[in-house]
């Protein structure tokens, strides 16, 4: 008998929630290729498009009468609503993507955790955000039969902050859009810029990367720096900083790019940098790796896993680390054949079809089905 799998998707803004967008658009597409038996569910809100759903008989677009945009109302939303159309539809498990869950349950809960970075550093959230996110991520870790991980390092930071047993919380590790791979064997003559692909958000340690990147220029003044991304909470200090620094006309904030248009600056780009002081996963050097871009990213977990061999590492904190990585990447030849050929190779050990599998696995467990 199939199963009947509701995914929430309220969470969902199109090109306002940075990775866990790409995280979804992905899942989804891996899960409807490979599985056409289960009964598929997609609850979106107005922001959020039919074009989120596959194009699958086994998949159903249930659209809601709630703005995302306007977060009170979607929480609401999601812990009333939500609920009583699960029960009316009968739905056997309800997968939330997104971080929060319904505390009030018609069926059980599978919850995706991408970080805990209200944990972490609490310092980087605003004052009324911090409630929001400690009461409805520690309802969702409590009342979810099961507990998904973007990495270890989050497995690892659930069993620290929340105390659930090891047994509801699995790791299942992103995967990597293919074209990326495509990408990497048509590179040909890239042009002069290094690119970083990132929320403009304070963690992600912009500003020592543009001061590290005015250095470089003092020597290598052909190169340009392209940070794309949804334009975060430290936008205007980011943009100061470049005023400040005289290079308004070298570094350029792209904002969150169409999916065409962010292939093509992967592709053209010199070299990719990421100097993140916290991830959850950090997906953006994983499509460098899989695009054959020479990868400079900081050490921290689970960026370091990650990457392995096949990127520059650096510690985050460290100027001087974090300006020779860029060089290197730059300007080392022999170290940027090594880093094009290793990306891919790294990279493909990721794929969306194996988070698929895992997903669709606990997704099995947690309404009480067999696995085949």
């Amino acid at each position: 008998m199939p199963l009947r799998i509701g995914i929430n998707a309220l969470y969902l803004i199109p090109g306002g929630v940075g990775g866990t967008e790409i995280y979804l658009r992905h899942l989804l597409a891996a899960l409807a290729a490979i599985d056409r038996e289960d009964e598929y569910t997609v609850f979106t809100n107005r922001e959020t498009g039919p074009d989120l759903v596959p194009a699958q008989p086994n998949f159903r677009h249930a659209p809601q009468r709630v703005p995302a945009s306007f977060r009170p109302a979607r929480i609401i939303w999601e812990q009333t609503v939500l609920p009583v159309e699960a029960a009316r539809r009968k739905l056997d498990v309800l997968f939330n993507p997104g971080f929060t869950a319904p505390v009030l349950r018609a069926c059980p809960n599978v919850t995706v955790f991408h970080d805990l970075q209200h944990k972490r550093h609490p310092e980087y959230f605003r004052w009324f955000d911090l409630p929001f996110w400690r009461f409805f991520l520690w309802s969702a870790a409590h009342t979810s039969r099961l507990l998904l991980a973007v990495s270890d390092a989050t497995r690892a930071d659930l069993l620290r902050f929340y105390s659930v047993p090891e047994d509801r919380v699995r790791t299942v590790l992103h995967g990597v859009d293919p074209r990326f791979f495509e990408i990497g064997r048509e590179r040909g003559c890239p042009e002069p810029y290094i690119l970083c692909a990132s929320t403009l958000h304070p963690h992600k340690n912009l500003g020592p990367l543009i001061r590290a990147y005015a250095e470089l220029r003092r020597v290598r003044p052909e190169f340009k720096l392209v940070i794309t991304g949804v334009r975060g909470f430290h936008t205007e200090a980011l943009e100061a900083l470049v005023g400040e620094l005289g290079l308004q006309d070298c570094v350029r904030f792209t904002g969150w790019l169409a999916r065409e248009e962010l292939y093509r600056v992967f592709r053209d780009a010199w070299a990719f940098v990421y100097p993140s002081t916290f991830e959850g996963f950090g997906l953006p050097v994983l499509e460098a790796l899989a695009a054959g871009i020479p990868t400079a990213c900081s050490s921290i977990e689970p960026l370091a896993s990650l990457a392995a061999d096949a990127a520059v590492q650096f510690d985050p904190g460290d100027h001087k680390a974090m300006l020779e990585a860029i060089d290197r990447v730059v300007s080392d030849d022999d170290l940027r054949a090594r880093l094009s050929a290793a990306g891919p190779r790294r990279a493909a050990e990721f794929s969306w079809q194996k988070a698929a599998a895992a997903t669709l696995k606990a997704l099995r467990d947690a309404a009480g089905r067999i696995s085949p």
